[in-house]
């Protein structure tokens, strides 16, 4: 096992001197593998389904994972736009991110570069090798990816025409696009600080505290997608109730599905009535608070558990509140920092919130499903990000990047800048 990581350490060597025009190349057959291989791809895929189904049925995997799991054809058609929509980014390797002077003809520049090797650790969403192996190639990153068994058919044909496409390429480099299988071949790679720079776990929030707590590797990414929405009282109910429906309904075991409703106590008696309508009609389970079941009487009560449970599900929970205030609390309180939003005609209510809301992604007057790296125009994502370092929100390009700094002298010596007779530094910004 170790000659994988050590091959992915070698081949994240040479991947940096790559062009940004072969980086491309290799991206265009990797577009064109998937496009030409659509039904082998959606064939091995209905082999992972028929065995999911019966894991299924037998509660050993969760109705959230079945549904990730399936392709079709307009999954293979996102992922190859998203591919092309890489080729179009520019790319984002030493580039000069700023430069200073620091005397004459000593000149420090901050250039970014790959961060290396990259462990992957996902569940059941297939989709996610193409995602991730666009991004690494154009980042010029090599990673190791582990899905879930789950998947394993989907993903293992995604590897072999990744790989495949990429041998057509000569510059680049072997083993940069690497699966590995088994769970012991995790708890392998988490040992593997020596070879690895990064770890994104996507997946449960028991699969993400697992791979935090028993790693020296650098995590990022997030543990739960507990998504909020506050309807505030100068909300315009009609973009209230379509943007609620369609953050719960368009994909409900999305990371980004919002999960609570806040909802302003002054509108309450007139939008809760229709909206939880739409969502019956719609197969939404409802549970409120006291308050949204006097108006409503014919829901679940709300749980103090429930306004912590990501359900990734047709499940929305419901609490009516006093005030902006309280439902800022509630939601630092309770949220998991990955999307909110606030639904008002309001500035200074919008401004409030979209400061004071401790979150990767904070929206006005828009759905939570639009926290996608796809959507946000990064081409793809590798997940999603809740750490307040390095990244957050949606992981794309520039998160796969860190940057080195690069002095360029002319034979100085740092003795010539102390004692009695010290140079000066100029520190002069450069302007590039």
């Amino acid at each position: 096992m170790e000659d994988i990581y050590l091959n992915a350490k070698t081949a994240s060597y040479k991947l940096t001197s790559l062009s940004d025009d072969v980086k491309n190349k290799a991206l265009l057959k990797v577009a064109e593998a998937i496009k030409n291989n659509a039904n082998i791809i959606l064939e091995e895929n209905k082999k992972d389904l028929l065995l999911a189904a019966n894991l299924l049925s037998e509660n050993k995997l969760t109705k959230a994972l079945y549904d990730r799991l399936k392709l079709d054809e307009e999954k293979l058609n996102t992922i190859i736009k998203g591919i092309e929509e890489v080729i179009s980014l520019e790319d984002p390797v030493n580039k000069t991110l700023w430069a200073t002077e620091l005397d004459k003809d000593l000149e420090l520049y901050r250039v970014s570069c790959p961060i290396g090797v990259i462990g992957v650790i996902f569940e059941s969403r297939p989709d996610v090798v193409p995602q991730i192996a666009s991004l690494a190639i154009k980042s010029a990153n090599a990673v190791i990816l582990k899905g879930g068994i789950e998947a394993f058919k989907s993903n293992e044909i995604f590897i072999k025409l990744i790989n495949d496409a990429l041998k057509t390429i000569p510059e680049f480099p072997e083993n940069s696009i690497n699966l590995i299988k088994t769970r012991e071949d995790v708890k392998e790679m988490l040992k593997m600080d020596n070879y690895i720079d990064l770890i994104i776990p996507r997946g449960s929030n028991d699969l993400v505290k697992y791979i935090q707590e028993n790693t020296k590797i650098p995590v990022l990414g997030h543990t739960e997608g507990i998504c909020h929405i506050f309807v505030d009282e100068h909300a315009d109910l009609s973009k209230a109730l379509k943007i609620c429906i369609d953050s719960k309904i368009q994909y409900p075991a999305a990371c980004n599905s919002v999960e609570t409703l806040l909802i302003h106590e002054n509108i309450s008696k007139k939008l809760l009535p229709e909206l939880i309508s739409e969502f019956k009609k719609n197969q939404v389970i409802v549970k409120g608070d006291e308050s949204t079941i006097s108006i409503v009487p014919k829901i679940e009560k709300a749980t103090e558990e429930d306004w912590e449970t990501e359900y990734s599900d047709k499940i929305i929970s419901i609490k009516i509140v006093d005030n902006i205030v309280e439902a800022i609390n509630h939601i630092n309180t309770y949220g998991s920092g990955h999307t909110d939003c606030i639904i008002t005609e309001n500035k200074e209510n919008s401004d409030l919130f979209m400061n004071l809301v401790d979150s990767a992604g904070v929206y006005c007057n828009a759905s939570t499903r639009f926290a996608d790296g796809f959507r946000y125009g990064l081409g793809a994502e590798v997940g999603i990000s809740t750490n307040k370092t390095h990244a957050r929100g949606p992981v794309g390009l520039e998160g796969l990047t860190i940057y080195k700094y690069k002095l360029y002298g002319s034979g100085q010596i740092v003795a010539e800048y102390s004692g009695n007779n010290a140079k000066t530094y100029t520190h002069k910004r450069i302007i590039k």
